[in-house]
């Protein structure tokens, strides 16, 4: 090329070529010149220096012999979509793609080398191959799935309407292909899957991949079985030009995972309640709706004491019902004859299954509220099965199938049964505890007597159990008649929530009374001997109590009372003027303490009311025992003039309470006469 070195024509004509222009000079080839393109394709390359110099970045060094090639022989040189490694400024190494043309120049041997860079046409054809063969193989994957697994084939268009008949479709479900096309599959599903399959295979067809759903489809027999759809888009010049799909029946599998998952749920809620009901509650909770449409749980007494063909009392503890359905509420006890299923349940400890016409049970089944129930519901199987806690059958789980939903099958009796099985240990220390509660209750109710009747006073008592607790209260309250005349009125709570307690409450109250009864001392030595005797017979106790004793004197009605820990008495005037007793406060029962319990006397005019409670009154947690007072102040203010049964039932009733502590409570009244 004449020019090159020093000729008519200078290299400044290549200035502005729009592809790299560089020049180089001699045996080592030095760069004499670069043109804006190489520059901007290349980088800056210091002019001068030798090829293997300037370009030291280069990875692909053997491109050097090519300049080498071209200027000893002379024959120009053509590379297309050549890589090219370079350390970028500010990029750090990249990889870029140019198709070369090298020839030698005359003059001053060297050579001419002209760059293209085509980095963006070699990715893009490099990405459009790698596209084309990830469905290439997608869809050979595809095709080998369905040739050795598919049990149902099916092709839509690529907007979701099948194209051709599918003669495994129309075997699994019955459907013609002119029930099958258009959206007439969705038919054949669960009336449950419908919606979320519709909506599902939308999704994946609005962004072309690949479809796997699970739903269940009916069968000619009116069975419903598990399938799972897979489905992958058919590509043609990067066009989805249709969808195939297979379906396998996977009903085994999920009934494996299925009743994995139930006895999961299962021992998660026995693991998370220790309270019987609170139990019974969440494993219905867990039946229902996975197994059952509806279900009850009813706990028996002790079997043994029924007599021999009489019929067999139990109470429902819990039940269970799906959205939609009534729920029947708990607690109500129900008699089931001789001969009716649910006690041959019990008798023979096997469950009793019946399937039947929606929404006729058999009467033989069940008793008349719950076969309501199962009638309003539409139900179509039931079954009765007896739960076996050490030993003996503790209680009797009923679950009925409803409406749409397939009758209860002999494999879902089983897992109801591995369901309660499974909560066996966690069943029966609840029932052991709920056993202890039920004795403790009753050993308490029982202590609670009612209040002696004395001419002229009016004494009322009122005990609320927590609605919210699951243990047994230690509150108590007490009434009798002295020897002399005197009305005793006390009421104590023995620290604790359990049997024990329940039982040194009954052991509390009764030395209270042979105490007081003794010698007739006041309330504070009686309340000092009795904390004396606490030390000895239940050194592990501790207990408040509020002693008071009334007599009348020729002069008016006059009060003697002694407090140990026990929030103060309360006496409210007839005219509303409430005030705390607060003159004869004592140590806690139970921390012996070597020094006289204070007794204090009060005069009680005219009509006016004594009321002794315990800390479940006023007492909130996070809360000054103050304001609790104050409020009960208030309130007896406001009932003062009302019958003394109204006046107690409007402080329970009419003061905010935590509903975790029981609340006991016993009022005296004088009358307006003396």
């Amino acid at each position: 090329m004449e020019g090159a070195g020093g000729g008519d024509l200078t290299l400044e004509v290549f200035d502005l070529a729009p592809v790299g222009v560089a020049v180089t000079s001699g045996s080592d080839h030095r760069l004499v010149y670069a043109n804006m393109a190489y520059r901007a394709s290349f980088g800056d390359r210091p002019l001068g220096r030798p090829m293997r110099d300037a370009f030291h970045d280069l990875l692909q060094r053997d491109y050097f012999e090519m300049l080498d090639h071209v200027l000893a022989t002379g024959e120009a040189v053509s590379r297309e979509d050549v890589p090219v490694s370079l350390a970028y400024p500010g990029a750090g190494r990249e990889e870029r793609f140019f198709s070369f043309g090298l020839s030698r120049i005359t003059g001053e041997p060297g050579v001419l080398i002209v760059a293209v860079d085509v980095t963006e046409r070699v990715t893009a054809d490099r990405q459009a191959r790698w596209a084309a063969e990830a469905q290439r193989r997608m869809l050979r994957r595809f095709q080998s799935l369905v040739r050795v697994s598919a049990e149902i084939v099916w092709v839509t268009g690529p907007e979701g309407t099948p194209i051709e008949p599918s003669p495994g479709w129309e075997r699994v479900t019955g459907q013609t292909w002119e029930e099958f096309r258009g959206m007439g599959w969705v038919r054949a599903l669960h009336p449950d899957d419908q919606e979320p399959t519709v909506r599902s295979w939308a999704e994946s067809r609005r962004f072309s991949r690949p479809w796997r759903h699970v739903y269940r489809l009916r069968t000619p027999k009116g069975e419903y079985r598990h399938f799972e759809v897979n489905a992958a888009p058919v590509y043609e010049n990067g066009v989805v030009l249709e969808w195939v799909g297979t379906c396998t029946d996977v009903e085994q599998k999920w009934l494996q995972r299925h009743r994995r998952e139930v006895l999961d749920r299962a021992a998660a809620a026995t693991a998370e309640h220790s309270d019987l009901r609170e139990m019974l509650g969440a494993l219905a909770d867990v039946l229902v709706p996975a197994l059952a449409d509806g279900c009850g749980v009813h706990l028996l007494p002790d079997f043994t004491d029924r007599p021999e063909g009489g019929p067999v009392t139990a109470q429902r503890i819990a039940t269970g019902a799906r959205e939609g359905l009534p729920r029947l509420p708990p607690g109500g006890e129900e008699s089931f004859p001789a001969d009716s299923g649910f006690t041959r349940a019990v008798e023979r400890r096997r469950p009793v299954y019946r399937t039947f016409e929606a929404g006729r049970p058999p009467a033989d089944i069940v008793p008349e509220g719950t076969a309501g129930w199962l009638t309003r519901a539409g139900a179509n199987s039931v079954v009765l099965l007896p739960v076996t806690v050490d030993g003996e059958v503790a209680a009797v789980v009923t679950a009925a199938s409803c409406g749409d939903r397939p009758p209860i099958s002999p494999e879902d009796v089983v897992l109801i049964g591995q369901m309660f099985d499974h909560a066996h240990d966690a069943l029966s220390s609840a029932l052991r505890y709920h056993r202890t509660q039920r004795v403790a209750l009753a050993l308490q109710h029982g202590l609670l007597a009612e209040p002696p009747d004395v001419p002229g006073l009016d004494i009322v008592a009122r005990y609320r159990a927590s609605p919210a607790a699951a243990e047994v209260g230690g509150d108590w309250y007490d009434s009798f008649v002295l020897p002399g005349g005197e009305t005793v009125l006390a009421i104590g709570d023995v620290a604790g929530h359990d049997l024990a307690a329940a039982v040194a409450m009954s052991q509390l109250r009764n030395m209270l009374r042979a105490l007081a009864v003794d010698r007739g001392e006041a309330p504070g030595d009686v309340l000092r001997r009795l904390c004396i005797a606490m030390e000895t017979l239940s050194p592990e106790s501790t207990a408040t109590c509020a002693l008071a004793r009334v007599c009348a004197e020729a002069e008016g009605w006059r009060l003697t009372y002694s407090v140990a820990g026990h929030p103060p008495p309360l006496l409210v005037t007839a005219d509303g003027d409430a005030r705390l007793l607060e003159d004869a406060g004592n140590p806690l029962l139970g921390l012996l303490v070597d020094r006289p319990y204070r007794s204090a006397v009060e005069a009680l005019p005219p009509r006016c009311t004594l009321f002794l409670y315990t800390d479940g009154l006023v007492e909130h947690p996070g809360e000054h025992l103050d304001r609790g007072l104050e409020r009960l102040l208030r309130q007896a203010s406001r009932l003062a003039a009302e019958p003394l049964p109204l006046f107690c039932d409007g402080i329970l009733e009419g003061l905010p309470t935590t509903g975790i502590d029981d609340i006991a409570a016993i009022a005296l009244r004088i009358p307006a006469e003396p």
